[in-house]
């Protein structure tokens, strides 16, 4: 399975902009920025959509869980809070906090503790930082 995204950028990187487009449309020429980044100015940024991806990812996760185990949520709702830090050359994703609010009725806690970890654990996007960066860029000339 391969899911692709697209991103233009014109600018600088401060007064730059750019759009993000999916392969999917659910993201056509959706707009980024430093300032969406930065100053909370309309649009995405890259942190914002980390969270959307871990949150959607691990809630997915629960829920699939849930069903091996015979159990049907109510309400799964999940924040993840994206952090970046200063590294001193630039900037890092330092932390991604998930928190999930849980409608599951007959469920145990400990059972759910178990399988609310193992989600976390096996989330694709929970191991995103972990994974393989490959890269292959071209300089185009222009005429």
């Amino acid at each position: 399975m391969i899911r692709k995204a697209n991103a233009v950028w014109r600018g600088t990187g401060r007064a730059g902009s750019g759009e993000l487009s999916t392969e999917s449309g659910v993201l056509s020429r959706t707009p980024y920025s430093f300032r969406a980044r930065a100053e909370n100015d309309p649009g995405t940024n890259p942190e914002e959509l980390i969270a959307a991806a871990h949150a959607s990812c691990f809630t997915m996760g629960v829920a699939f869980r849930l069903q091996a185990a015979g159990y049907t949520p109510t309400e799964l709702v999940t924040e993840a809070a994206v952090t970046v830090s200063s590294d001193g050359q630039g900037f890092q994703i330092t932390r991604s906090a998930l928190r999930l609010l849980a409608k599951i009725p007959g469920l145990e806690q400990a059972t759910f503790e178990k399988l609310v970890h193992d989600a976390e654990q096996t989330c694709p996007v929970s191991k995103v930082l972990r994974a393989e960066i490959t890269l292959d860029a071209q300089l185009v000339r222009e005429a």
